[in-house]
This record gives C-alpha cells, sequence and structure tokens, in this order.
C-alpha cells in the first residue's frame, strides 16, 4: 500500500492545467459517454486502485485506520498470489477531509496514477465533489465510505455504488428502536451539518417526530460544540441521538459529562467505534485537565452496526485478526479496521468474478452479476438498479469490561417509508470463499 500526503499548491495547479488542456485516463468529450472497454492501471501483474481517505485532518482518528485495514487484507491477498495472477497496487491519499483537497488528490490518482477504480474514497462532504468527475471519466468509484443516499442514484451516477448502510436507513432503525423502548424519552438530534444530518433525520423522525424537542449540528473542524451540547439539556433532551463521526461522538459525551448532563446517548455506526471514542475521550480529558476514565463515559452507550464487531466469536473476525497481526500497523484492531478489511474483501471478490480479462466493463458487469454475501450481518445489494450496499442494522450497548450486548438482531429496510423487517441470509464463512481460505 502506498500512502501519499495532499499534492502542493504547485503540483495542483499543474494537475488543474493538465486536466482542461489534454485528455486523461479514459476523459471524453462533454456529452459523451465514457469508454469502458478499456484496462487503465492493469497489467499482467498488477491492478492499480486507489483512494481519498482523511490521514491527517478532523476526521483521521479513527478513519485513518480504514485504508490500514483494506491495505492488511490486499497484502494477504497478494502474498497468496493476487487475484488472477494479479497482485493489487493500493495508493491511498491524504485529502485531511478537505473538499478541495479531495479534488485535488482524486485528479491526481485518476490523470498520473491512472488507477483501475476508486475504493472506498471517505466522506460525504468530500466524495460529493469528485462523483462527477469519477463518473464522467469513466473510473468505477466502489464502495464510498459514507452512509449518504446520493451515491445510490445509479441513473445520474452509473459507476458509484454504496457500501455502508445509508444514513437513512440506520436511523429509521434507530428511531424505531428507540420509539419502542424509550416511548416516553425527550429526544434530541445532534448531527453532522451536512448530508449526514439532513439524511439521518429524514429517517429518524419517521418514528420520533413526536418526541424530539432539540435538534442541534456541528460543523466539522469547529469542535467547540459547548453551546450545542448545553441547548439540547436546555430542551430537557434525555436522549440524543448522535450521528457524528468519531471525534465529534467523543467531544459531545465529554461536554456533557462536563456539564453533569446525563442523558441516553444512542451513536450511529459512523461514530460508535468504542476503541476509538475511549482513545479520544483519554486525549481529550488530559488536554481538558479531566480525570475521568474513558470507559466510564462510554458505558451505556447504545449504538447501530451492520458488520461483527472485534472481539466477538466470528469466523471473519478471528481471520481479520490474524492478517491484521500479520500485514497491519501498530495500532490495535478497531471496528473501524475492519470496516476497511471488508471493504477490501468485497472489492477482491468483485475483482476475482470480473475474470482474467479485467476491463472496466467487466468489472461493473460481475458487480451486478449475483448477491454478494460476506462479512456483513445484512444483505449487500449492487444491483444496476440500486447501488445502496448493506441495507440494514443491529442494535447494541456498550458495557465497560464486558462484550457489546446485543439488544436487536439485525434487521433491514429502505431508504423510504416502508417497513423495518427480519430477513435470513446465507452468510459464508472464509473456506467457502477460495481467496480467504489461506492460513494467514
Amino acid at each position: 500500500m502506498r500512502q501519499r500526503t495532499p499534492a502542493t499548491a504547485a503540483t495542483a495547479l499543474a494537475l488543474t492545467l493538465l486536466a482542461t488542456a489534454c485528455g486523461g485516463a479514459g476523459e471524453v468529450e462533454d456529452g459523451a459517454a465514457a469508454d469502458l472497454d478499456v484496462s487503465t492501471g492493469v497489467t499482467d501483474d498488477s491492478v492499480v486502485i486507489g483512494t481519498h481517505m482523511p490521514l491527517t485532518g478532523p476526521a483521521a482518528p479513527g478513519y485513518s485506520q480504514i485504508p490500514v485495514g483494506a491495505g492488511a487484507v490486499f497484502d494477504y491477498v497478494n502474498a497468496n498470489g493476487g487475484v488472477h495472477g494479479r497482485t493489487i497496487d493500493y495508493r491511498v491519499e491524504d485529502d485531511a477531509y478537505d473538499p478541495t483537497r479531495t479534488i485535488e488528490v482524486t485528479r491526481d490518482l485518476v490523470l498520473s496514477d491512472e488507477v483501475f477504480a476508486m475504493l472506498g474514497g471517505l466522506g460525504t462532504p468530500t466524495h460529493s465533489k469528485v462523483i462527477d468527475y469519477l463518473n464522467d471519466e469513466g473510473v468505477p468509484d466502489l464502495f464510498v465510505s459514507s452512509g449518504a443516499l446520493m451515491w445510490n442514484q445509479p441513473e445520474t451516477y452509473p459507476l458509484s455504488y454504496g457500501y455502508q448502510v445509508d444514513y437513512t436507513k440506520e436511523a429509521k432503525i434507530q428511531g424505531a428502536y428507540i420509539a419502542e423502548h424509550f416511548p416516553d424519552a425527550k429526544v434530541g438530534y445532534f448531527h453532522q451539518n451536512d448530508d449526514v444530518g439532513v439524511d439521518s433525520q429524514a429517517g429518524l423522525d419517521q418514528y420520533l417526530a413526536d418526541q424530539v424537542v432539540a435538534v442541534e449540528s456541528y460543523e466539522s473542524g469547529v469542535t467547540d460544540i459547548g453551546p450545542q451540547i448545553a441547548a439540547l439539556e436546555r430542551a430537557g433532551a434525555d436522549l440524543v441521538v448522535c450521528s457524528c463521526v468519531p471525534t465529534y461522538t467523543a467531544l459531545a459525551l465529554l461536554e456533557a459529562a462536563g456539564i453533569g448532563y446525563e442523558a441516553q446517548f444512542v451513536a450511529s455506526s459512523i461514530g460508535a467505534d468504542t476503541a476509538t471514542l475511549e482513545a479520544l475521550l483519554g486525549e481529550f480529558a488530559e488536554e481538558a485537565g479531566a480525570d475521568v476514565p474513558p470507559d466510564a463515559l462510554i458505558d451505556g452507550l447504545i449504538s447501530t452496526g451492520y458488520l461483527p464487531q472485534v472481539g466477538t466469536d466470528d469466523a471473519w473476525v478471528e481471520l481479520y485478526t490474524a492478517i491484521y497481526e500479520e500485514y497491519g500497523g501498530e495500532a490495535p484492531l478497531t471496528n473501524t479496521t475492519l470496516y476497511g478489511m471488508v471493504q477490501a474483501t468485497l472489492f477482491v471478490q468483485v475483482l476475482e468474478a470480473a475474470g482474467q480479462d479485467l476491463t472496466r466493463q467487466s468489472l461493473i458487469d460481475a458487480l451486478g452479476s449475483r448477491e454478494w454475501a460476506g462479512p456483513g450481518l445484512v444483505p449487500f445489494v449492487a444491483s444496476e438498479d440500486d447501488h445502496s450496499g448493506y441495507t440494514g442494522a443491529y442494535v447494541s450497548q456498550y458495557r465497560a469490561g464486558e462484550q457489546p450486548e446485543t439488544l436487536q438482531e439485525p434487521r433491514v429496510t429502505d431508504s423510504e417509508g416502508g417497513d423495518i423487517e427480519e430477513f435470513e441470509m446465507e452468510r459464508p464463512e472464509p473456506q467457502d470463499i477460495p481467496l480467504f481460505a489461506h492460513e494467514p
């Protein structure tokens, strides 16, 4: 895996001029469909893929582990012969969760690195600035690391596919659970002020509109959220749904503790990795001079998820733990690391299904050729008409020193007004998939 920091201003300017002065990899004339019958980034021995990730900046805590996890899986696959004899050359660009940088590094990946595909570009405010570019250039844009609904618009963005459960589906499951188990709660929303908040509230309001007493939001990069947390307390919210990235989940918990605000917090999957939260809370508490055990601040946190969790009795977690020990970094294995490992696992399965004669078109065709099942605990959808990714979630609660308790088994729903339903799914184990049947 190659990681690279953002381009300098001079390099970015040169790339912009290059992009406007001449044709890049797969670039087409305005109004023409991109040619997908190409093998850009593919040789007999390797295939180049890329991504933009916040290795630095406000979203780096936790999320910088996603490419570490994905890279470990690719190293494992490469060590066992690759996919159809090709190793995966995984190139990671740091965009610092800054949309301007995302544009720069994405152009760099497409024009200079000539990537075959993008995998897991992270962030709603960031990836939304390059989705048009990638589709116009004919670059498969797989498994975006964001739950925004916009990735599931196959007529507008035929080459973009979601990965994680979208914010509305997840929020519907949260809202229904809260309405059933906390029917008398006064509910407050605290969310990121972009599609994260808009899409989440659309799901929550289907079940909680009559219980909501306050809605507060934060701007990414602005860490003073004291006024918002105080406003939630003043409104009498005794349950707060936090649709936040890890930094802001941790800040919200610490701020609430600092003013003696004892609300029940419910976190969405994007900000509920307890190992990441514990590390952040320890850091923030030390900076604030507070002597509060991080575990005590997280204890009782309710969250939703769709992947198996680190430390649980699960064959995929067992394999990933062994892979990470062999090929991962020095940081502890977390649920966010696991997120990247599952993402990479799905990608290599699609890459294998695309065949020896690999083109961008064969990759897209393979993606829609079957129902993909694997490490996730809910169905994964990537069809011609539905690019949504994972389709549901479970509800769990963290208890300090114990395994997470499952409060509600996984259920699925849609992104509109459909029912929340139980389901049956055959979930393969690693030995059922040849690419993952090897000892690390």
